[in-house]
């Protein structure tokens, strides 16, 4: 940073933020068509950050009929979470990136938006919990594989047990009931990671066991840093399970964070961060069916072909392609995790997926910060989001968690990575929801070592 930096005093820092701050007006933008104001474009983004708070004897807020409970407390930045077959939990934990500033206001973003995070060091690694005796008290919290790179997305296939790190997706051996690694991980495929503006690798299997699904994010907001570095970037890989061999399966996705498949249909589904920088409510982030081949808009267009100015040269081929997402969630409120419910959740949330919001950094008012239902019907998503946690940003402005990954164990609860408080909670409701116990489907084959 050179000297003329160092040398802004916080309060020219705070009225040049206050002179470009603005109450963001209502809109609606939540469903398959929102609302979408003119651009906007100022000297720096709204910025109201996160003022990290304990959360002492409070918890987050649940809705009527269901309870919450920390399982896990003191881990070292909890991103996302896998359920095992026996009822075992597998977090993954740690922070990447590399990216450099490109300018002053990044210098400047980058402190502040520093401040709404966790102070507590990268754990890069997976920690295992396990409830032995299903009362819902995970006794044992363990280290399960460490020295990882960023581990972010997981899966299990058979008896193969895959971590998307911020370089590369790498293959563990696993058995029933392991609770540590007997070896150290083989890379199946090397993932884009020069830079890595959006370090987090997104993760899931299909539902046959052949293919892993994973998301890369772009290496900037809207290509500031050229074209070039962003081959192979904002899209989503196939990858052969087996062999590592990988095919681009969709593009112009600008931060694809989360993926899941859907349960009957099998297809894929991704929560997406879209573009800053041109108001308070642009561009909402986005759950979105993946169709094979397709293009999301980045970086030419947004929300289907409502061009982006600021790139250069545009593409208008490209854009007469982009198709819409399915089901806007509002701009800015970062959503970071995505997994479809099952009814052993309850009749409320029966159908549909959970979305963890990490929450805004550049809006005034905030949004976010809190996990929602979106309700489906006939495969599809269908009404407004239900909020089921909340309470994680106070009206005192005071910010006790950031919730992240998502995950339903079939049992019934819903498993929730707080990377802010370090913690993961687990939601169920108050009474146990009998469902009919379906057959044992046949196992996908673990693929044969390559």
């Amino acid at each position: 940073m050179n000297r003329r930096l160092r040398l802004i005093s916080l309060p020219v820092l705070a009225t040049a933020l206050a002179a470009c701050s603005q109450q963001a007006p209502p809109l609606n933008q939540l469903g398959a068509q929102p609302e979408l104001p003119a651009p906007h474009r100022g000297v720096m983004p709204d910025m109201t950050i996160a003022e990290p708070a304990a959360w002492g004897k409070d918890t987050p807020s649940v809705p009527k009929g269901y309870r919450i409970q920390a399982i896990a407390t003191d881990l070292a930045i909890p991103r996302q979470t896998l359920i095992l077959p026996n009822g075992d939990i597998l977090v993954a934990e740690g922070r990447g990136g590399s990216a450099p500033n490109l300018k002053p206001k990044d210098v400047i973003a980058g402190k502040i938006k520093a401040k709404g995070n966790t102070a507590v060091k990268s754990g890069n690694r997976l920690s295992l919990l396990r409830d032995a005796d299903g009362d819902g008290v995970y006794e044992l919290k363990t280290v399960f594989a460490d020295k990882l790179n960023a581990p972010y997305g997981l899966a299990l296939i058979g008896n193969v047990l895959y971590v998307a790190n911020q370089d590369a997706v790498v293959r563990f051996d696993y058995q029933p009931g392991q609770t540590k690694a007997s070896a150290a991980p083989t890379t199946l495929t090397a993932l884009p990671a020069a830079i890595n503006h959006h370090w987090t690798k997104s993760m899931a299997a299909s539902a046959d066991g052949r293919f892993l699904y994973v998301g890369i994010g772009s290496n900037s907001n809207i290509t500031e840093r050229g074209m070039a570095v962003e081959l192979d970037r904002a899209q989503v890989w196939q990858i052969d399970a087996s062999t590592g061999a990988h095919k681009v399966y969709a593009t112009g996705l600008r931060n694809p964070t989360a993926l899941a498949i859907q349960p009957g249909s099998g297809a894929l589904w991704a929560v997406v961060n879209e573009r800053d920088e041109i108001g308070p409510n642009l561009v909402p982030d986005y759950l979105t069916s993946v169709r094979e081949g397709a293009f999301y808009g980045w970086p030419y267009s947004y929300w289907g072909q409502h061009v982006d100015t600021r790139v250069m040269p545009q593409d208008p081929a490209k854009v007469a392609s982009a198709i819409a997402p399915d089901y806007a969630l509002g701009s800015h409120v970062a959503a970071l995790g995505v997994a479809f419910s099952t009814a052993s959740m309850g009749t409320a949330f029966a159908d549909g997926v959970f979305v963890g919001e990490h929450g805004s950094w550049n809006r005034n008012p905030p949004v976010g910060y809190k996990v929602v239902f979106v309700p489906f019907r006939d495969g599809r998503p269908a009404g407004d989001p239900v909020d089921v946690m909340s309470g994680f940003r106070g009206e005192d402005g005071k910010t006790r968690g950031r919730p992240v990954g998502v995950s339903v164990d079939p049992r019934g609860a819903l498993i929730v990575a707080d990377d802010l408080a370090n913690t993961v909670w687990r939601v169920t409701p108050e009474t146990a929801v009998a469902v009919p116990v379906p057959a044992v489907p046949a196992t996908p084959p673990a693929p044969a070592t390559p």
